[in-house]
């Protein structure tokens, strides 16, 4: 093993793997923060049926840019106030709605 194969083996190490979760924006009436709502399907325990349920999750939004709608990543990260535990990873499908607003915006703006 080289020098450089060792060392990117001990930071893998150090940096603890974040928990990250897919799930969809359902409000971004808050400065800088998105609502993102979670669909986890598990199987019953007794009759192995697969179950769904949903959970909520706040999200750091640094630039607002994820409307209502849009699918996205986010992953988890230390507290950034009394309920936000997560940080917006990436936007991975824009809404439809998303879309058309966008547009309105730029005609509105020439």
């Amino acid at each position: 093993m080289s020098a450089t194969a060792t060392a990117a083996a001990t930071e893998e190490k150090k940096q603890p793997r974040r928990n990250e979760k897919v799930g969809q924006v359902v409000s971004t009436k808050m400065q800088k923060t998105i609502v993102v709502e979670v669909e986890m399907r598990k199987a019953h325990t007794k009759y192995k049926r697969i179950v769904k349920s949903n959970r909520k999750f706040y999200a750091h939004d640094e630039d607002n840019t994820a409307r209502v709608g849009d699918v996205v990543r986010i992953r988890e990260t230390r507290p950034l106030s009394k309920l936000k535990r997560w940080n917006l990873e990436e936007i991975i499908r824009r809404s439809a709605l998303a879309q058309v607003q966008a547009a309105e915006a730029a005609v509105a703006a020439e």
